[in-house]
C-alpha cells in the first residue's frame, strides 16, 4: 500500500513493516497452533503492483507455517489482469500457499472446509457472499468457515449498493449449518459484526489511515462443535494519531506542542495529522515552522492544516533584523500583504516567517 504522505524512505519502511507482519503472522499461527490462515481479500493493493512486491510477499509467505489461503478482493480481483495468474506469482507461490478461485467447498483437514467468496471484478452487481451460501448444503461432522470481502449492510453508509452483503443471509447459513464461522475482509478495523462471535472483520494487520477504529489486530478463531471463541492479537507497529484542535496563541503553546512531539514512541513509525487554530506573532509563527521542520524528519510523516492560524506581525518581530534599503522595503511590503488579506497572504506570511528564522542564524 502506499501513502501520498510518505516521503521515499518512510514508504520503504511502512510496506517493510507490511512484509514483516506476513512472519509475525506465521509466529502467531504456530504459537496459536492454528490449522491454516486465511487472509480475507485486498492481499495486494492492485492488480498491477510492481514484481518487487509480489516476490517479497511470497518469500515472507514462505516462513509461515501453516496453509494460507488467499481471496481476491476489490483490490485485487481474480479478472484476466489478475496479479495472481501472473507468471511471477505461478512461479514463485509457495505450495503451501492457495489462492480461492471459486466458491467450491475447499477441504483443508478431515473435518473442516473453507468456502470463499472471490471477487472476480472490482464492482460487483449482486451479494456475492448469498449468492454462494445459499447453493451450500447443511453439514454434518464438519467445520466449515466462509472466507469473503465487502460491506456488511448494517455497517453500510450507502444502503443501495448493490454488493452489499446481507446479514441477515449470513446469520441463517450459519443457523442452518452451511457455514460455522464467517471471515470478512474490507473493513481496516477490528469489528465484531455481532455479538454471536461467529461473524468477524479481522481488520488489517497495520494501521493504514487517521479514521480507522481498531487497526493492526490479528484474530485467532477457535471453531469446535461448541461454537466459536476468538483471540484478538495485535500486532501493528504504526500509529495513525490525528488531533482536530490544536490551539496555538503563546510562546508556552509553542512549546506543549513541542513536548507532545518529544513524548511520542516510536516517531519513525508515526503518522500525525494536526489542526492549528488560534494567532501567532510571526515570530511565534517561524519557531512553530522551525520545530515542525525538526520533527518531519524524525516522524514518519507530519501532516497540518493553518487554515485557523493567523498570523499577525508585530513590531517586536522587525526589530532586530538589521534589514536596510531593499529588504527592509521588502520586508513591509509582505506586512502590507499580510494584513491587508489579499489573495497572497500565505505566500507573504512564510517568505516573512523564513526572513525571521534566516535573520536568527549565524550564517
Amino acid at each position: 500500500m502506499t501513502r501520498h504522505f510518505f516521503s521515499e524512505g518512510v514508504q520503504e519502511r511502512f510496506a517493510q513493516s507490511r512484509f514483516d507482519a506476513i512472519r509475525k503472522l506465521g509466529r502467531i499461527a504456530e504459537e496459536e497452533e492454528c490449522k491454516f490462515m486465511v487472509v480475507c481479500g485486498d492481499v495486494f493493493e492492485s492488480n498491477l503492483v510492481d514484481r518487487k512486491t509480489v516476490l517479497l510477499a511470497l518469500e515472507a509467505l514462505k516462513d509461515v507455517p501453516v496453509p494460507v489461503y488467499l481471496l481476491p478482493g476489490n483490490h485485487d480481483p481474480l479478472n484476466a489482469a489478475s496479479v495472481y495468474g501472473s507468471t511471477v506469482f505461478l512461479e514463485r507461490k509457495p505450495v503451501h500457499v492457495h489462492v480461492i478461485e471459486d466458491t467450491t467447498p475447499i477441504r483443508v483437514d478431515e473435518d473442516i472446509e473453507i468456502v470463499g467468496v472471490p471477487w472476480t471484478s472490482k464492482r460487483p452487481l449482486q451479494d456475492l457472499v448469498a449468492l454462494a451460501t445459499e447453493q451450500l448444503e447443511n453439514v454434518v461432522d464438519t467445520m466449515r468457515v466462509c472466507v469473503a470481502h465487502g460491506t456488511v449492510d448494517s455497517l453500510s453508509p450507502n444502503p443501495d449498493d448493490p454488493a452489499l452483503i446481507s446479514l441477515k443471509a449470513a446469520e441463517n447459513a450459519i443457523s442452518q449449518n452451511k457455514v460455522h464461522y464467517v471471515a470478512f475482509g474490507y473493513r481496516h478495523s477490528l469489528t465484531e459484526v455481532v455479538d454471536s462471535g461467529y461473524i468477524w472483520y479481522a481488520g488489517t494487520p497495520e494501521p493504514t489511515d487517521f479514521n480507522e477504529m481498531k487497526p493492526g489486530f490479528a484474530l485467532v478463531a477457535t471453531i469446535n462443535e461448541v461454537g466459536v471463541t476468538t483471540k484478538e492479537v495485535n500486532i501493528g507497529k504504526w500509529n495513525f494519531i490525528e488531533r482536530e484542535q490544536v490551539d496555538l496563541n503563546t510562546k508556552e503553546d509553542i512549546e506543549a506542542l513541542r513536548n507532545w512531539f518529544e513524548n511520542l514512541e516510536g516517531k519513525e513509525q508515526t503518522v500525525v495529522k494536526l489542526r492549528f487554530i488560534g494567532a501567532l506573532s510571526l515570530s511565534l509563527y517561524s519557531e512553530l515552522e522551525e520545530l515542525l521542520s525538526h520533527f518531519q524528519e524524525i516522524i514518519g510523516a507530519v501532516e497540518t492544516r493553518m487554515n485557523n492560524l493567523v498570523v499577525i506581525p508585530e513590531d517586536a518581530d522587525f526589530m532586530d533584523l538589521g534589514f536596510s534599503g531593499f529588504a527592509s522595503r521588502t520586508v513591509e511590503r509582505l506586512r502590507s500583504n499580510i494584513e491587508n488579506s489579499g489573495s497572497d497572504n500565505i505566500t507573504s506570511r512564510d517568505a516573512l516567517a523564513l526572513l525571521v528564522r534566516l535573520a536568527g542564524r549565524e550564517l
